[in-house]
């Protein structure tokens, strides 16, 4: 206790307030100076699969053996509803050689379609004649800013060329030409884009919600700017630091981290703020003195938002586990965020209450019956009457009907985790565009007038130690292979013989990505067959596909990494700090169940609800790393309040008024995180739709189910046996038999 009220009195006494917060501003400011901002550091092309991967070995087998498919394409879709004209196509001539003899900005190299009689150049066309696809290759490892400005350049000559901007025609217009930039360059511009867009619409949407939520709940105006300004001091000192460590390559941050951290700052910085607050609200009706009420708000609650803070940091920190790098690059800029977000919580919101006092809940201000009836006196009014502090009518239920509770409550729970077993993922990419964006429409119309697989081919490469290749008669004989291109031989290596592979579906779709393996058996097969008999190292394939079957690989064993890692480093925590093996199984298991429930529910309203086949692949890890952290912080809050009264009070007592005295800040905290993950699916990329409603739907079930309703019903259920081993259980036994 003394330490507690030590550490309250170093941060929020009465001259160390005004120091804590002028220590906050010069660190703000000073790193700020001094260090560049995280945003101005993000890096948004950096690889995901490791070097040793299939994929990633097959390209660069690729790049090496058959460099004329170096370049990055960009798929141009010409299109004109009733067929396209002569005038058309000569006009794509004209453009190409113009970008022949004057290249586009980071320009990798185009096809000579110029140099092609005009009646062989419409052979290319669909079978309707509506359709054209030409390419434009990119040079490789360009940023997404720098592919957009050679693209911009490219719509700009073609606009002047044609008299009119083909890439602002609607599809369906037969009166005019139309043009879509597509292809994994038309791909990656359109993403950035959307991550682009999102980040200011995600800030000012997180910021309102949270400002709303705070002034609907409390009403009043100085207590809704308090977690919003301890918010703003911890992405000013967070910004900075993740930038540094960026600009010295020690981390990779990109736009999608930067996006979601930003969410993660406010809705889990609010709550801690609330946490103490909360708790400062409660002491001061009965305190008179504020710096009184302060310090002992600060000894109640400082121990589980510390608590709180270090499981959510050390739960994100097993992402360093992941091998896929969109998960490994989340864990530092994630952990790092809650981390100083913990701090802000614990130093700079007590000197901003010890500043305010009373007043940062004007004009609702709390006061001691004493201050009620002076006040009371002095204005001639009625004394207000009081209500009872911790009466609660839930609190009374899961004591009085523990097992009802807890029956109808798991059942509940149970029934919509079932649903997550229906659950399915994909790795399309294609599917997390809105309809209407220009590269998917463009994928769209390629899929429906030619092979959706002229995309993205597969590229099989295989090392036939010179002798007969049967590979490409083999390829052609599948009934998923719509065109087999004629065989390549390597430019180092003339052994080695490549083909380009065009699959007759969506070369993103999950059932694209389960052939892969059947190449390479027919592949290794083939080899077989023309005398080599070790053929498992001498087959690659590359191409979007392969990644993506790659890309599930290694998510998937990320995944069966990263869960059990979490759930360990969580009920260690747990075990330390309640010294209770039995409740922190009940309150890991309680959680877990949540997760599952919300992703059943998940799946109800994405896919019932809003027509998806499948979720995106990592939005399952990511939502149980995020839901079982942060749900764990509103146990460790509540069963804190419950262990401390049990102390001094019979535990069903405890429990009552642990439920009630935690229930309104709990549910305040758990409907402003889940709205400010709720932001997320206002957004026009499905992932982070998804991802948003999952979790929001995880933490609304923590708030209103778990926390007050299976949690207390179990520990009422356990009696005693809730603190075993721990020392509270003799306390509490001693406690009971004495009465």
């Amino acid at each position: 206790m003394k330490q507690h009220l030590g550490y309250g009195r170093w941060v929020a006494g009465k001259r160390s307030k005004w120091v804590t917060l002028l220590v906050w501003i010069m660190v703000v400011v000073v790193l700020t100076i001094a260090w560049p901002s995280v945003g101005s550091e993000e890096i948004n092309n950096s690889p995901n699969l490791k070097e040793h991967v299939a994929s990633v070995q097959a390209e660069q087998i690729a790049n090496r053996e058959f460099p004329g498919g170096s370049g990055i394409p960009a798929l141009l879709v010409w299109h004109r509803e009733g067929g396209m004209t002569d005038e058309d196509i000569v006009n794509v001539q004209h453009l190409y050689a113009l970008w022949g003899t004057n290249p586009l900005p980071y320009q990798d190299s185009v096809p000579p379609f110029d140099k092609m009689p005009l009646p062989a150049l419409k052979t290319l066309l669909s079978e309707d004649q509506s359709t054209l696809v030409t390419p434009v290759l990119f040079s490789k490892g360009m940023e997404s800013d720098q592919l957009k400005e050679g693209v911009e350049q490219l719509k700009s000559q073609a606009t002047d060329e044609i008299g009119s901007d083909p890439f602002a025609v609607g599809q369906d217009d037969g009166s005019q030409l139309s043009a879509r930039v597509t292809g994994p360059v038309g791909i990656s511009i359109d993403a950035s884009g959307l991550f682009k867009n999102a980040d200011f619409k995600l800030m000012l949407g997180t910021v309102i919600l949270v400002l709303f939520f705070l002034l609907f709940i409390y009403r009043s105006p100085i207590l809704a700017l308090i977690p919003l300004v301890a918010v703003g001091f911890a992405y000013g000192l967070t910004s900075p630091i993740l930038g540094f460590m960026s600009q010295k390559g020690w981390i990779v941050v990109d736009s999608q981290a930067i996006s979601i951290m930003t969410v993660l700052l406010f809705g889990a910085g609010t709550d801690y703020c609330l946490f103490l607050i909360s708790r400062f609200r409660q002491v001061l009706k009965h305190e008179e003195s504020k710096g009184k009420a302060l310090l002992k708000s600060i000894t109640d609650s400082s121990g589980a938002i510390a608590m709180s803070g270090f499981t959510v940091v050390l739960a994100l920190f097993a992402l360093l586990l992941a091998e896929y790098g969109a998960y490994h690059r989340f864990a530092v800029p994630f952990s790092v965020s809650i981390l100083i977000m913990g701090i802000a919580s614990l130093t700079l919101v007590p000197a901003l209450l010890a500043i305010l006092g009373r007043t940062s809940f004007y004009p609702f201000i709390p006061r001691t019956p004493e201050m009620e009836v002076e006040r009371a006196h002095k204005k001639g009014k009625p004394i207000p009457i009081r209500k009872p502090d911790h009466d609660s009518r839930i609190g009374r239920l899961v004591v009085s009907k523990p097992w009802t509770v807890v029956i109808v409550t798991v059942v509940l729970l149970g029934g919509l985790a079932t649903f997550s077993t229906q659950v399915r993922t994909t790795y399309d990419l294609m599917s997390t565009f809105p309809k209407d964006m220009a590269s998917r429409e463009g994928f769209d119309l390629i899929g429906e007038k030619f092979t959706p697989g002229e995309l993205a081919p597969v590229k099989i490469m295989v090392d036939t130690e010179g002798k007969e290749d049967t590979l490409g008669e083999k390829l052609a004989a599948l009934p998923y292979v719509a065109v087999v291109s004629e065989s390549e031989r390597g430019a180092q290596n003339p052994n080695i013989v490549g083909y380009n592979v065009e699959l007759n579906m969506n070369p993103y779709s999950t059932e694209a990505m389960n052939h892969m393996p059947d190449l390479r058996i027919v592949a290794e097969q083939a080899l077989k067959d023309s005398g080599i008999d070790a053929p498992v190292d001498q087959v690659w394939i590359s191409g979007q596909t392969a990644t993506q079957y790659d890309t599930k690989e290694v998510t998937d064993r990320d995944t069966r990494v990263v869960i059990p890692v979490v759930i360990g480093l969580i009920s260690l925590l747990l075990l330390v700090y309640l010294r209770s093996i039995v409740a922190t199984i009940y309150l890991v298991g309680t959680v877990i169940l949540s997760y599952f429930s919300a992703l059943g529910l998940g799946w109800i309203i994405i896919h019932y609800g809003l027509g998806a086949d499948a979720i995106q692949g990592a939005i399952p890890l990511y939502s149980f790393v995020f839901l079982v952290a942060l749900g764990e912080d509103y146990n460790i809050f509540m069963i804190s309040s419950i262990w401390k009264k049990s102390r001094h009070m019979p535990l069903k007592q405890a429990i009552k008024e642990g439920v009630g005295e935690t229930s309104s800040v709990i549910t305040s905290a758990g409907i402003i995180l889940a709205g400010t993950f709720a932001v997320l699916a206002s957004l026009p990329i499905q992932a982070l739709v998804q991802f948003g409603i999952v979790t929001a739907i995880g933490v609304l079930l923590d708030t209103f189910i778990v926390r007050p309703f299976v949690v207390p019903a179990i520990t009422s259920l356990c009696g005693r046996f809730a603190f075993w081993p721990g020392k509270y259980t003799e306390m509490e036994h001693q406690e009971e038999r004495g009465q």
